[in-house]
């Protein structure tokens, strides 16, 4: 098996966006772009609320979640002051325009928290 594992083009990541990537266990990874083409991985999960952090806004080397507000350091993920905590990051690499991700680490990292999920409640008070 190879280490390195190609996902999507640089160009199929939209400028100041991202783009989710499914994995076998665990929460999705979010791949996100800058406006200096510049990609970063982030387990796609707030370490505030587990927001789905490929839902909000990229700004510089950071995004916004989109729950709360708290703002992710995309090369780190950690939470800027005066919030705390951080969320998995993931290595990437660039390869003549292709996006690449550690197979290790896909198959290891945060694999043992529940994936996020999105839309109505289906238990009576549970929002």
């Amino acid at each position: 098996m190879s280490e390195w594992k190609t996902i999507c083009a640089v160009a199929d990541i939209p400028v100041l966006g991202s783009r989710r990537v499914q994995r076998a266990k665990g929460p999705q990874v979010a791949l996100f772009r800058t406006a200096d083409d510049q990609v970063y991985a982030l387990l796609d999960r707030c370490p505030h609320k587990a927001g789905p952090l490929s839902q909000g806004i990229v700004f510089g080397k950071a995004v916004a979640c989109p729950l709360h507000n708290w703002t992710i350091a995309l090369d780190s993920g950690c939470a800027r002051e005066p919030d705390e905590g951080s969320t998995p990051r993931f290595t990437v690499r660039i390869n003549g325009g292709q996006v690449l991700l550690s197979q290790q680490e896909l198959d290891t990292v945060a694999i043992e928290l529940e994936p996020v999920k999105a839309g109505p409640c289906t238990r009576a008070h549970a929002c």
